[in-house]
């Protein structure tokens, strides 16, 4: 389910984990959109408190409520997505820099 901030995924226990969209994007180049998100429980947290973050592509349903995430599998396509978040993190880090 997806909404417009958080979606609900499904992990590989069958637990429904509540998620907060971090950005989306689409690449004219594999024709496809995506969703960044990350967990929002903290047992996906990092000793620094630092929560993971997931990408899969997304492909909305035809009725135009939600959708359905599908696994990045193409090392190519991985390395344009891992370019696109990590130009996200630095602005996002630069932005926080500006507030100090």
């Amino acid at each position: 389910m997806i909404d417009e901030n958080h979606l609900t995924v499904v992990d590989e226990n069958g637990q429904e984990v509540l998620c907060e969209i971090l950005f989306t994007f689409d690449s004219e180049e594999y024709g496809k959109d995506y969703v960044v998100y990350s967990p929002l429980t903290t047992e996906f947290e990092d000793e620094d408190g630092l929560r993971d973050i997931h990408v899969s592509s997304y492909v909305p349903s035809e009725d135009g409520e939600g959708g359905n995430l599908a696994p990045v599998e193409d090392d190519q396509e991985w390395a344009m997505i891992e370019e696109v978040v990590n130009t996200f993190l630095e602005d996002e880090e630069h932005d926080e820099g500006e507030g100090e």
